[in-house]
């Protein structure tokens, strides 16, 4: 799939070299989890995530400065009137996360969790899909790029999320670019679409993939021709998040589909990552089911603004401070010499 001279040539490099586990970090966080207060894995999930954040932090695990990053793009696909919603609303949004009125501010509040947000030209819109590319090669590897950059300033916690109107049907057309199946199958309702708009937003998912049939063996040419801005600033960060050993949540429909993309390039690029939670958006769960991953969340949610993946960073918070903080058996005096350290 090499396309020797392209934007996307460096992108391509970094996959293939992706850093893998800190092994030594991963040894002492097991002996030591091996030794605290509790039947063995008794804490279950919470065990298995402090693992995973001594893992890919390389460190014992530890959760000080997590951050929600989202990035808010829009679509010129919303000209066949896929959702109720102008794209002006996508805008309107951003500014309500700058001023704290969205949930995700309440629940970044709540979780104790650092926010930014990204307007990726929200006065351009990406091509429409149905006919055209979403981007250019160039524009789509200088917003990858951004993507990367996104979390210069520091964090040990990255939770992905995303604001654009018009964005589940980019999902969607992702998704059957690169598992099959349907249209109808990975189309959902998003911001509210039904009867009408359901049909001419199933119409446009067809149209897209169809339209692009010929170039959608390439992950990279499927995020430029059937993605936007969001998706590949997504795509970026996580990526960037890896080569920094920043271990990330990833929220719901749309970023799970930019997170496809780097998985169906490596198969071991979302390692580092984990699913915060499955949408109700129809086609999370099978998508999720494609990425090989557990949700830690089920809550029902479709809101997107990376509300799930900061829900979950609150239980990756709760993993990190039962690991660090509780007791062992030796330091609290308790005598394990005739009970097997069992879960119950």
């Amino acid at each position: 799939m090499s396309m020797s001279g392209l934007p996307f040539d460096d992108f391509r490099a970094l996959l293939r070299e992706l850093p893998g586990p800190d092994t030594h970090a991963l040894v002492a966080a097991k002996e030591r989890n091996a030794q605290l207060t509790k039947p063995a894995g008794s804490l279950g999930r919470l065990e298995e995530i402090a693992m995973w954040l001594a893992a890919w932090s390389g460190r014992s695990p530890a959760v000080t400065r997590p951050l929600v990053a989202i990035f808010a793009g829009n679509h010129g696909v919303t000209r066949h009137g896929v959702t109720p919603y102008p794209t002006s609303v996508t805008q309107q949004m951003v500014e309500n996360f700058a001023a704290g009125g969205a949930a995700i501010n309440q629940i970044c509040v709540t979780n104790d969790l650092g926010l930014k947000i990204f307007d990726l030209a929200l006065d351009y819109p990406t091509g429409d899909i149905t006919c055209e590319p979403a981007l250019s090669e160039r524009d789509c590897a200088a917003t990858m790029a951004f993507g990367m950059e996104a979390i210069a300033g520091g964090t040990d916690l990255l939770c992905v999320g995303e604001m654009g109107i018009g964005n589940t049907t980019i999902a969607a057309a992702i998704n059957l670019a690169l598992y099959g199946g349907t249209a109808e199958e990975w189309t959902g309702p998003g911001t509210g679409s039904e009867g009408e708009v359901m049909a001419r937003k199933i119409a446009a998912v067809k149209a897209a993939v169809e339209f692009h049939k010929d170039h959608l063996s390439d992950p990279f040419e499927i995020m430029r021709r059937l993605g936007g801005r969001e998706i590949a600033a997504i795509a970026g960060a996580i990526l960037a998040a890896r080569v920094q050993r920043i271990p990330v949540l990833i929220d719901g429909y749309v970023a799970t589909a930019a997170a496809a993309l780097l998985k169906a390039i490596t198969p071991s690029a979302l390692d580092h990552c984990l699913i915060g939670h499955v949408s109700g958006e129809p086609g999370h769960l099978a998508a999720v089911e494609k990425l090989g991953k557990t949700p830690l969340l089920a809550l029902g949610m479709r809101l997107g603004e990376g509300t799930g993946a900061a829900l979950a960073a609150g239980i990756v918070k709760a993993a990190a401070a039962c690991h660090s903080g509780m007791a062992t058996f030796e330091a609290a005096g308790v005598d394990t010499s005739t009970s097997p350290r069992t879960s119950h």
